[in-house]
């Protein structure tokens, strides 16, 4: 999200983390921010029953955690390592003061967390009125407009990332895009979805 070269220049500490590991728990509070270098994770809560609900998947050049930094609050999920990863972290204070002397920067940011926040919106509606083959067509539909893309989108998510972020199971997720398949909402092409 911010620059490297404008990110380098507030020194900011470049940690290595284990696969798996969790770098914030839902609860605490929010010291840094943290942009990906290299790797991939996810934000996610867990329910008293283990089940996970995915809140998003980051990569790398990503910045996650940042609304618990605007909005004083703490974290609502969990930032679990997906792989290997190194990450930019910039103490709070340092990160304002950053924002302040870069304010487009700071415009990008409300712009992100908007559509977070749009996103968000979409999926609490879908998963208390919705069948699953709508659900997760409204997913496949945001990340399409995301991208830009007017054409044929394919889906970089695997049916289980698919099931974390709609809060439906696995076996609920093939078989609801096989029938969206079969009613041509949406096209498999090399194991991938196409919408």
């Amino acid at each position: 999200m911010v620059p490297l070269n404008i990110l380098e220049k507030y020194k900011p500490l470049l940690k290595s983390y284990p696969n798996e590991h969790v770098l914030f728990n839902e609860g605490e509070s929010a010291k840094f921010y943290f942009q990906l270098f290299e790797g991939q994770l996810q934000m996610m809560n867990l329910s008293e029953d283990g089940k996970k609900m995915v809140q998003g998947y980051f990569g790398p050049g990503d910045s996650f955690g940042e609304p618990p930094l605007f909005g004083n609050f703490k974290y609502p999920a969990s930032a679990l390592t997906l792989s290997e990863c190194k990450i930019f972290m910039l103490p709070k204070d340092v990160f304002f003061d950053l924002l302040k002397a870069h304010p487009e920067i700071h415009i990008k940011f409300t712009k992100e967390i908007c559509k977070r926040m749009v996103y968000k919106a979409k999926i609490i509606k879908e998963l208390s009125i919705y069948p699953p083959e709508h659900r997760i067509l409204t997913l496949l539909n945001h990340l399409k407009s995301l991208s830009g893309t007017n054409g044929p989108y394919t889906i970089a998510l695997t049916r289980q990332q698919i099931s974390e972020l709609t809060g439906l199971r696995v076996e609920t997720v093939i078989r609801a895009i096989k029938k969206l398949e079969a009613s041509e909402a949406l096209a498999i092409r090399n194991r991938k979805i196409v919408v």
